[in-house]
């Protein structure tokens, strides 16, 4: 409620002295008034026998306003004694006969109806395979690339594998090497030494 209802309910309760049990009825009254009601669906009805006049008023001497052609649907809009208004699709209203009305759409209409609701499921049937075949390619894209790259990695893995070895057997070469250099100079080293001490002894 805005500034100006408040206003106005508050001037309407000093002027009658009304209570607030009273004020709040008048409020859901005057709400239950302003809320529009929305107008109930029309009544349908379909043409069957033979070509009918639609007349501006409720008997023949009424002007002819269209003509209707059987199987065609129309709008009720009030019933009288053995005519009825109706509206067509075009918006125009007159009454025709009553006799000539069926409440249900003709078998042809009621098979087309059906047949367009069986191309929409279809149609619908055709889309949801569709995306499934879509997912059902995407998850074997997905797998295939998955097992490429569970190739990869146990490739990779041997190869590195493969290169820790080979580090190993060239530290372990390395290591072979040196001792074998060092043995060689310890040799060496003990035969210099070994003729040094003869000459000192011969002297």
């Amino acid at each position: 409620m805005n500034g100006t209802q408040s206003t106005l309910f508050a001037g309407l309760r000093r002027r009658l002295r009304l209570g607030p049990v009273a004020i709040g009825s008048a409020m859901i009254l005057a709400g239950a008034l302003l809320v529009p009601h929305a107008a109930p669906a029309a009544e349908k009805g379909w043409v069957r026998g033979a070509p009918l006049n639609l007349r501006s008023g409720a008997g023949t001497q009424y002007r002819i306003i269209a003509s209707v052609a059987p199987g065609d649907g129309l709008d009720i809009l009030e019933r009288a004694e053995r005519w009825t208004r109706v509206r067509l699709p075009d918006g125009k209203e007159g009454w025709i006969s009553a006799g000539y009305l069926d409440a249900q759409a003709p078998p042809t209409q009621r098979l087309a109806q059906v047949e367009a609701e069986l191309a929409r499921t279809r149609s619908r049937l055709e889309a949801t395979g569709k995306e499934a075949s879509e997912l059902r390619a995407r998850g074997e894209e997905l797998s295939g690339t998955d097992a490429e790259q569970r190739a990869t990695i146990e490739r990779l893995t041997k190869e590195n594998d493969k290169l820790r070895v080979g580090e190993r057997w060239l530290e372990w070469i390395t290591g072979a090497l040196i001792l074998s250099l060092g043995m060689v100079a310890g040799a060496l080293l003990s035969r210099v030494g070994g003729r040094r001490n003869q000459r000192r002894l011969r002297l």
